[in-house]
């Protein structure tokens, strides 16, 4: 039986920070301490938590089902002691926020900077990546991304309006032509997002498209085909919240606008069934005003409906 509060704080920290002596500087504690405190955790619960060598830590399976709970469960004694503190509206604490890189850089950083400034007690630990990651596996309080939830473990919670379109660089359009129905795709170099070099792009109307791509250029890295797209390398689909301004400035066309691509929600994505910890849901609150605010790309949107 597990009686040991400390030892699961301890092995909870020791996954978050990748290893015992990272998590023995976070803990302003002694190595042998951490360790000690795992090993008897391991041997309470009569099974190895973690594979550990020189260089590496990796949760063993049962380590993988076990930090799960154990992350609720500490989850769950904080808001007991929030709520018997009197501290259940305090907005404090660590908040591990993930978001695409290009809109992480463009609208995340100066949103949480702005945030920080009003919640000076919130620390907010921000990874941009590309890469959809498990949220519990990655210790991930919040995350922000596009597309609709597959995942039914997860909640999301709609923070603004967001449309995807199909872009280029006038100089390129000027070299290779102008497509007008979506199946001249083929014939264009295209910018692929991820880690395949072939793609279906999908268009919504009267009837449903589905358009074999094959990519010219392949990149894992949003910004990256951003900047092809600027550059002229070819034709990339992003969400208007990456291009919406380049678009009415003149610096990237549209291409196909009267082809509706589906949609693709910006939503904030957490756990279900996890309790929101007040920094958390106050990070979300502000994240969706701001975001609602910085929202002005209703008449493109409105341009493909018409068209």
């Amino acid at each position: 039986m597990i009686d040991n509060l400390p030892s699961l704080r301890t092995f909870v920290r020791v996954v978050a920070a990748g290893s015992l002596s990272a998590a023995a500087r976070e803990m302003d504690m002694s190595l042998a301490m951490v360790s000690k405190r795992l090993t008897q955790l391991e041997r309470e619960l009569g099974i190895r938590l973690l594979q550990r060598t020189t260089r590496k830590q990796v949760l063993t399976e049962e380590g993988v089902l076990f930090h799960a709970e154990a992350v609720r469960i500490l989850e769950a004694i904080e808001q007991a002691e929030a709520v018997i503190l009197g501290r259940s509206q305090a907005i404090d604490g660590t908040v591990r926020l993930s978001a695409p890189v290009e809109f992480g850089r463009q609208w995340i950083v100066p949103a949480i900077a702005a945030f920080q400034k009003k919640h000076p007690k919130v620390f907010v630990q921000l990874t941009l990546s590309d890469v959809v990651v498990d949220l519990l596996d990655a210790n991930i309080d919040l995350a922000i991304r596009f597309g609709n939830l597959a995942d039914s473990s997860l909640i999301a919670r709609p923070l603004a309006p967001n449309f995807r379109v199909l872009c280029a660089s006038p100089a390129y359009l000027k070299r290779f032509g102008v497509p007008n129905h979506p199946n001249e795709l083929i014939h264009h170099q295209c910018i692929l997002i991820g880690n395949h070099a072939r793609a279906v792009w999908t268009f919504d109307g009267e009837e449903h498209l589905a358009v074999q791509i094959i990519g010219t250029f392949l990149t894992n890295d949003g910004s990256a085909a951003h900047t092809l797209a600027l550059e002229g390398a070819g034709i990339a689909r992003k969400s208007i919240w990456d291009v919406g301004d380049e678009i009415a400035n003149g610096r990237l066309k549209r291409v196909l606008p009267a082809f509706a691509i589906p949609a693709a929600p910006l939503n904030a994505i957490y756990p279900t069934g996890r309790h929101l910890a007040p920094r958390v849901r106050a990070l979300v609150e502000f994240l969706g005003d701001r975001l609602s605010n910085a929202w002005r790309w209703e008449s493109m949107r409105e341009a493909d409906v018409k068209a």
